[in-house]
């Protein structure tokens, strides 16, 4: 009888370990007070602006954006791709996939400026058949669609980053797509998920045991890319080398759920963030009306010589679950996951 109290006990105790350590981690226990000095210029009605870049040669913005009820999703969702002129001053979208009439969900987005008003475009698409990149070119702002890329390394694409016409980078967010492998990766936070490289002819893993891989972007000057790590709060720094293999550098510490990272002229980094991954996980699932969100720069010099700062914090009054930040002058493109606006914000 005292052996198997003592086992109770032991379960008991392991079991509160593991609470303990899902809810620190999740950044439960954070006091999220709105946090701002500038104000919202406008509130871009469109839903679901998960992610956002930038062509500052050419000043445009384009939006990948998808109606997300609920997330994961339970039926097909319909998404399309906006660009707002930013040459003008009233930040009207203009959508450009009205002719894709293939199912699509668009989720993280890249261009490369290949000629004059000239982009290769690719953007992750989700359907009830899976998961593929598709491919555009983008002239004088009409979009048109080239190709769609599918392969078995897309086992839960997320966000994805043009090196040149033929090779790019994406992360896969899960290494389980659903049941209890995927359920114990979010919670637990087991590093399952990794990169990928597509060299213009083979995909291949180029970096593994990250936990959640979301946000992807690169710095080709100095052959460094970055990989956003939320379920950990870090971003992992990797060196380039010449065959397009990474070899890892170090984490950063966020202290939040980084999701989708931009640069901007300076190389800095720019990322949306969720404060409380598991406030953010019910809202995502419309359990929850509200989620916190957060927008945070990195100066990034090199190893161990980097420093973050707070830019826009809110506890989900004028926006829940930032997924992206990307300046441009003195604004920033604010996008997030399923709410019915983003927001155009002035410091």
């Amino acid at each position: 009888m005292r052996l198997l109290k003592k086992i109770l006990l032991a379960i008991v105790v392991l079991i509160l370990i593991f609470v303990a350590h899902v809810l620190i981690s999740t950044g439960f226990f954070r006091s999220v007070e709105s946090k701002f000095e500038g104000e919202i210029l406008k509130k871009i009605p469109i839903t679901g602006a998960e992610d956002i870049t930038i062509s500052r040669t050419d000043s445009f913005a384009l939006i990948s954006a998808t109606a997300r009820p609920s997330y994961p999703p339970n039926k097909q969702e319909r998404g399309e791709i906006y660009l707002i002129d930013l040459k003008t001053s009233d930040y009207q979208p203009k959508l450009l996939s009205a002719g894709f009439t293939k199912p699509f969900a668009p989720h993280g987005i890249s261009i490369l400026k290949t000629g004059e008003k000239a982009y290769l475009v690719m953007v992750i698409n989700h359907t009830e058949q899976g998961h593929s990149i598709e491919v555009f070119n983008l002239n004088n702002h009409q979009l048109s669609y080239v190709k769609s890329l599918t392969d078995p390394a897309m086992i839960s694409p997320n966000d994805l980053f043009i090196v040149d016409e033929n090779r790019f980078y994406f992360t896969n967010d899960h290494g389980y797509v659903k049941g209890l492998g995927r359920i114990v990766e979010e919670y637990t936070g087991l590093g399952w998920s990794n990169v990928v490289y597509f060299d213009g002819t083979n995909y291949k893993e180029v970096a593994d045991g990250i936990a959640y891989a979301n946000g992807i972007n690169a710095d080709l000057k100095r052959n460094l890319l970055f990989v956003a790590s939320p379920r950990k709060f870090l971003v992992k720094v990797y060196a380039i080398k010449k065959d397009g293999v990474l070899s890892f550098v170090e984490n950063i510490p966020c202290g939040t759920g980084v999701d989708n990272i931009e640069m901007d002229q300076q190389g800095h980094l720019w990322i949306g963030a969720h404060p409380n991954l598991l406030q953010f996980g019910e809202y995502a699932k419309g359990k929850k009306k509200t989620a916190p969100s957060e927008i945070i720069e990195i100066i990034y010099k090199e190893k161990g010589d980097y420093s973050m700062e707070q830019i826009y914090l809110d506890d989900g009054k004028d926006m829940s679950g930032a997924s992206v930040a990307v300046p441009f002058g003195d604004l920033i493109f604010a996008g997030n996951v399923k709410d019915d606006h983003f927001l155009i914000l002035k410091r």
